[in-house]
């Protein structure tokens, strides 16, 4: 569990950082907050010729908000900042709950924003020992030609399993990526590749900058929910995020929900809104919302908890999301 050899750089400035990326001709691994790089790089599931540490670029460091532009997150926000917002807590409550239920308090500490949006997916015959992966011929995300969750296609099925994308996929989240080339903005729902292996559309010289939400979804009230083996830490094995907004006399105005770590990307559930607009929500209503994120869920045998429990939990999550929200618990 020792680290490969790698060469070390840590710029001040953006431009820096982008020269760094372009020459290095996508043999760099950026660090960030690295609660999940180290670990990955321990297990020799990155050998990179460079390791970009961005944390002295302050440029990328913030939250901030106004009328106009919405709601901005610097990449190297920490989780713990996010949670701790008041601002957010008040405006985007499914955010600052997902924020608070990510990992434990240390890890929060040092994680990022834009850490947490690009995790590697994650597997059981893929998050193991060199040792342990070389016992099973390894697999077809690294080194091996083989999917142990499907072994007859060519598919990985590697799970997406971070906690901020959810939440910000229900409030229509885009991201702000730059390279030497030039800037583009990108729906965060556009962002990720439903396939293991690919992730996201992030190419090899571009940096994540920043986070946005749009201003008209300060206000929605939210929840996240989040079924894990242990109480603190562990990565989700299934999570739902909600974020709605009510009519005073308690009718849907728009509802929208997003599930995490059941499928190899997080996953914004069509039809929700068309379901629950307008209606009074009750039992039957909420059990078609119920069966819609089961039938785009996909879990396998990614984790140590069965796909079957994974998949009743989903289920469960999703209805206690909407009951809290639509019941009008503003911070469930």
């Amino acid at each position: 569990m020792t680290l490969p050899r790698f060469d070390y750089a840590r710029p001040t400035r953006l431009e820096q950082a982008l020269d760094i990326l372009h020459g290095a001709a996508g043999q760099v691994k950026i660090l960030a907050g690295g609660t999940d790089l180290v670990v990955s790089l321990q297990q020799k599931l990155f050998t990179p010729k460079v390791v970009l540490d961005i944390k002295g670029l302050r440029a990328l460091c913030g939250i901030s908000f106004d009328a106009e532009r919405g709601l901005r997150l610097g990449a190297l926000t920490t989780i713990a900042q996010v949670a701790a917002s008041f601002r957010i807590a008040r405006d985007f409550p499914v955010l600052a709950r997902a924020a608070s239920l990510v990992a434990g308090p240390n890890q929060r500490s040092m994680a990022t924003v834009g850490g947490n949006l690009c995790l590697d997916t994650r597997c059981y015959w893929y998050n193991q020992s060199y040792f342990w992966r070389t016992a099973c011929q390894f697999c077809l995300k690294k080194d091996g030609e083989i999917c142990h969750v499907a072994p007859g296609g060519k598919r990985c099925w590697a799970v997406y399993s971070g906690d901020l994308a959810p939440a910000l996929l229900t409030l229509g989240a885009s991201v702000h990526l730059v390279s030497r080339g030039g800037e583009r903005v990108v729906p965060l729902q556009a962002f990720y590749i439903n396939e293991g292996r690919e992730r996201f559309h992030l190419r090899s010289d571009e940096l994540l900058m920043e986070v946005g939400v749009p201003a008209a979804m300060a206000g929605y009230a939210g929840s996240y929910q989040k079924f894990r083996l242990r109480g603190s830490v562990d990565y989700p094995l299934a999570g739902a995020a909600v974020a709605a907004s009510l009519q005073g006399d308690g009718m849907v105005r728009d509802v929208r929900l997003a599930i995490t770590a059941v499928n190899p990307a997080p996953q914004l559930i069509p039809g929700v809104a068309e379901v629950l607009r307008g209606q009074r929500p009750n039992e039957d209503l909420m059990g078609q919302v119920v069966e819609q994120a089961l039938r785009i869920a996909r879990p396998l045998k990614t984790s140590a908890s069965t796909p079957e429990y994974r998949r009743h939990m989903l289920g469960w999550l999703v209805k206690q999301g909407l009951q809290a929200v639509l019941g009008g618990d503003r911070h469930a």
